[in-house]
């Protein structure tokens, strides 16, 4: 393949938890913590992605760890352009420089707002992006999941994300009706800090509620019960401790957020035409995101809905994957800006 024909087009799944960059031809190059760490006194970026989430809670007075998205908006315009550039040039960094300015597929929120995503259009142009297409996330996620979105059936995708929950139900390129919530990921590493605090007096960071969702996080009937061990600070003494923990309890922790997810769906459903609905019973409702690993998600799901639900092969990748494959399709934007991000009866 000649220099010529490699094309520089990007799509970006900026997300709450992580970013991921796909590059036309090469697939996903790159997978980074939407974390950025911030010298107070001078202003300065300290560091960005994987170095400056190890900093998460070891960082001195003057440094700041900030995650300048918020259930999946922007929270931090100044620092989210700040990361953008950053992943966009590292993803970039093996590419030709001849090229030019990328052209760039940046995934949002299906609930967004019309000011949030033009600050995301915007924030990539600050980056670097030549043009720039938003499309709603799970669009993206069902074009990364294989789903026939560009057919007269209908496909239901449920994306769990670090900030947000997506739900949406697709046909013949565009989303005929959708719920976007948030409360996915990060609700749940608040549920299981708060739980542990509430029950146990100890107090535990992010990363190890994250941890500790990961390992043992499970929803619905617990056939086995696994513990684990962790550390905290005891509240009562302000000494470290080390208490142990079971599944049955990161579940009872999680309940809220498990109800939130199932309700959406079930609302997506109630929206969506008969036809639409049939076609779901039969292909079943598909799941993308990190908190599609929560064992035994799938099956609650199923037995709420009283449908075949599935995860999708490639649940963390699939939307960045989804966002990338679209830019294949990049004309379609163009001409429908607005067709794959509000659903039809926005």
């Amino acid at each position: 393949m000649g220099i010529f024909s490699l094309s520089q087009d990007l799509g970006v799944d900026l997300g709450t938890a992580n970013t991921l960059v796909f590059v036309k031809g090469k697939g996903v190059v790159l997978r980074e913590p939407s974390v950025v760490a911030k010298n107070l006194e001078t202003g300065q970026i300290e560091a960005v992605g994987s170095s400056a989430r190890n900093m998460i809670g070891r960082t001195p007075g003057n440094i700041s760890v900030i995650r300048p998205m918020k259930d999946g908006v922007i929270a931090d315009y100044d620092t989210t352009a700040v990361m953008m550039k950053y992943f966009i040039k590292k993803a970039m960094k093996k590419r030709s420089l001849i090229a030019g300015k990328p052209n760039v597929m940046i995934c949002v929120p299906s609930g967004i707002t019309m000011v949030e995503e033009r600050a995301v259009v915007d924030a990539s142009k600050q980056a670097g992006a030549k043009e720039a297409y938003p499309i709603a996330e799970p669009f993206a996620a069902a074009i990364g999941a294989g789903l026939p979105v560009w057919e007269p059936t209908g496909s239901m995708i449920v994306d769990i994300g670090g900030g947000t929950t997506e739900v949406a139900v697709i046909s013949l390129g565009g989303i005929v009706t959708s719920r976007s919530i948030r409360t996915a990921g990060d609700n749940m590493d608040d549920a299981i800090m708060t739980y542990i605090r509430k029950h146990y007096n100890l107090m535990i960071g992010e990363r190890t509620a994250e941890s500790i969702k990961m390992d043992i996080g499970m929803a619905g009937e617990i056939i086995e019960d696994r513990e684990i061990d962790i550390r905290g600070r005891d509240l009562l003494t302000g000494l470290p401790q080390t208490i142990s923990i079971r599944s049955s309890e990161i579940r009872d922790a999680l309940n809220d957020t498990f109800d939130a997810i199932v309700n959406a769906v079930k609302d997506t459903l109630e929206q969506t035409p008969p036809e639409l609905a049939a076609d779901i019973m039969d292909r079943g409702i598909v799941l993308s995101g990190g908190g599609a690993l929560l064992h035994n998600l799938d099956q609650m799901i199923s037995e709420a809905t009283k449908m075949p639900v599935f995860v999708t092969e490639d649940p963390l990748d699939s939307v960045a994957i989804g966002t990338g494959k679209s830019l294949d399709y990049i004309q379609h934007f163009r001409t429908h800006p607005n067709v794959s991000t509000r659903s039809a009866r926005d």
